[in-house]
């Protein structure tokens, strides 16, 4: 049940997703990215994540005003996928918006 849970509601957010996850979707988007596949809202394990690419083994997170009040939660999640052998890049939606090319060199240099 979780599992369906966790699916209908990625599916949910690939439907609806915030401005910034928009706006950094058309630059990962169709390999853009040194010819690296990013998917969004993939399920890994009990997570949710905004973007993946799996090989090589990147996360990229974006987080608004809420992560400012659940930093704890956060760290517990980064913890888990950097268990899984996953790097955690995260970004506050602002820097996505006003420093858009700094956000997609720092993700450039990751992929290679």
């Amino acid at each position: 049940m979780v599992g369906e849970t966790l699916k209908q509601r990625a599916k949910e957010l690939r439907n609806n997703p915030t401005d910034a996850e928009r706006h950094l979707w058309q630059c990962l988007r169709k390999s853009q990215m040194r010819g690296c596949k990013f998917r969004r809202q993939e399920i890994l394990g009990n997570y949710i994540v905004d973007f993946v690419c799996f090989e090589p083994k990147l996360i990229v997170e974006l987080d608004g005003g809420q992560h400012v009040e659940q930093t704890d939660c956060d760290e517990v999640r980064t913890r888990y996928l950097n268990g899984l052998g996953y790097e955690v890049m995260r970004f506050w939606n602002d820097e996505v918006f006003t420093q858009t090319e700094a956000v997609l060199e720092k993700i450039c240099k990751f992929v290679g």
